[in-house]
């Protein structure tokens, strides 16, 4: 790069670490970040980010379900656009770092074009998504389903650890629930929708590469299982006779960490929750649930696996006869990035001077709701330690302008798919 085009690139990345800490600000309670959906503090952040859209050239609005919304023309008004976005939502005392990035990222770089006057065969579209992380209702991408067109009313219904429901909050917010299929944008209206965003993984680091081409969004399955053995005497209960649930979850998890351990194509398995009765010290353990959580790359190695996982868990509660009660509580479906758009992706990286690295991506983003209107593209950006949902989550700041520096040549140089109507 000229020595021109550097200073402009390091401006971007202090442009947006500045204003991640000027978000970071807007907290329901002092000194850690929590940002909920329709919350006086989500509607705070949507107003700062809309400040940022206009600033940086776009007409801003928010949207039926609280998305913010800007737009960038191209050569032709009205044009089908390029859709850069990620989420402003947080989770409870989280990161800074995890969804704002990916949206005043794509604000930086409409800037940028914005201040040298370019414009594109296409327009430029950013989308500040209001609910990815599924806090306050339980219900994970709230705000890209609605622009996708596949939100879920029966969700309108749902209340709040206050009791308040979502059609209430909504109203409180300023929003009418009734109009929220006017939030749907249609396959014709993009020509794909990119997110940039931190990696929440340490591969990235271990490979010592600030971006990274994802591959996939993972699909994921839970499950809950629940153990039913018989409560009894720790002192007095001999061994061979006992039935105890909580041993035999401990036997079923080891399965299920061996099994994952042992994959070689990026399976992951996780027990997060778990809870033993009657919990008493000298108590043999009578019932143990426990959740498990089972992510791959592609939705057939996943199924695979869970296959396999429950013919142990059942062959183990058999063996030392338990009870077994095996749910499906949750089932997302893989979202493969489309090759094309990996392929531009890597060509903005490969330019920028850095080694290209695939890899998937384990946690859920808007992109799984995305791509039932668009194709799916992603940028990941490391961050340190792969620490994510913590107060520790960082973004070195030359991590960050490396990222912005990829996204905008890839849209400057963004080639829609043929058979496209832009351009």
């Amino acid at each position: 790069m000229g020595a021109v085009s550097a200073v402009q690139s390091a401006s971007l990345g202090e442009v947006i670490v500045r204003r991640i800490n000027d978000l970071a600000a807007i907290s329901e309670e002092g000194g850690s970040l929590t940002r909920i959906y329709l919350t006086t503090e989500l509607r705070e952040a949507a107003d700062l980010i809309l400040s940022w859209m206009r600033e940086a050239g776009m007409s801003a609005r928010l949207d039926a379900i609280g998305n913010v919304c800007g737009r960038y023309e191209g050569d032709q008004p009205g044009a089908p656009c390029l859709m850069l976005g990620s989420h402003y939502d947080t989770v409870r005392d989280a990161g800074k770092w995890d969804g704002p990035l990916g949206v005043i990222t794509a604000i930086s770089c409409v800037a940028d074009l914005n201040r040298r006057g370019k414009r594109l065969p296409f327009a430029i579209e950013v989308v500040g998504f209001a609910d990815e992380e599924g806090v306050r209702f339980a219900s994970t991408l709230l705000g890209s389903r609605a622009v996708a067109g596949t939100f879920d009313e029966n969700v309108l219904n749902t209340r709040d650890r206050d009791g308040v429901s979502m059609r209430d909050a909504l109203v409180q917010f300023g929003l009418d629930p009734d109009r929220i299929g006017a939030a749907a944008r249609t396959r014709g209206e993009l020509l794909a929708y990119i997110e940039l965003h931190i990696e929440q993984g340490p591969v990235l680091e271990a490979q010592n590469l600030p971006v990274g081409v994802v591959t996939a969004i993972a699909g994921a399955t839970r499950l809950a299982a629940r153990l039913t053995g018989m409560a009894g005497h720790a002192g007095t209960v001999p061994m061979p006779l006992r039935r105890d649930a909580l041993a035999g979850a401990a036997e079923c998890i080891g399965a299920i960490e061996q099994f994952c351990r042992t994959d070689e194509g990026g399976l992951v398995g996780t027990v997060g929750h778990i809870q033993a009765k009657p919990g008493a010290t000298n108590v043999i353990p009578g019932q143990v649930s426990f959740t498990i959580d089972m992510r791959a790359p592609t939705d057939g190695h996943r199924k695979r696996a869970v296959t396999e996982i429950v013919r142990q868990i059942e062959a183990i509660a058999k063996r030392r006869r338990l009870a077994l009660q095996l749910d499906v509580t949750h089932e997302n479906r893989t979202a493969p990035c489309a090759p094309w758009l990996q392929q531009q992706i890597a060509q903005a990286i490969e330019a920028e001077g850095f080694s290209v690295f695939e890899l998937p991506s384990g946690a859920g983003h808007d992109g799984m709701a995305m791509i039932d209107i668009a194709d799916v593209g992603m940028i990941f950006v490391r961050c340190r330690g792969g620490i994510s949902h913590h107060p520790d989550e960082h973004v070195e700041l030359a991590d960050a302008d490396a990222g912005a520096r990829v996204l905008l040549r890839v849209i400057e140089n963004f080639r829609p798919r043929e058979g496209s109507t832009a351009g």
